[in-house]
């Protein structure tokens, strides 16, 4: 049991989600503490990020958020915790190419 982050820089366009957890394997399991996702550019954009489960579901926990210059979204932290099991990952993207940081931090045993 460790805790653990993960940087994922450059978000780009949604042609191409970007995965921004490290997908859990084995028997493991990965409990998201913190997720933030940050606009690095003079404009706002728009962002979006998705868990999607090993047997090929998915369920967005964003979708098109606008994010203000500097500014920063905070979708897991405080009370709220995600559990990503065997195969599952987190996918995001934005409307505008190399324009969003994603942080990750996590639990995983």
């Amino acid at each position: 049991m460790g805790f653990k982050s993960k940087v994922s820089a450059n978000i780009g366009l949604t042609a191409s989600p970007t995965t921004i957890s490290d997908t859990v394997t084995g028997a493991l399991t990965h409990t998201i503490i913190g997720l933030t996702l940050a606009n690095t550019t003079s404009n706002n954009i728009t962002v979006s990020c998705k868990l999607n489960k090993s047997g090929g579901g998915t369920a967005y926990m964003l979708k098109d958020a606008s994010v203000l210059p500097g500014g920063a979204i905070v979708l897991v932290g405080g009370d709220q915790k995600v559990v990503l099991e065997a195969g599952d990952t987190l996918t995001a993207w934005s409307n505008t190419s190399t324009s969003c940081d994603a942080i990750i931090s996590y639990l995983s045993s």
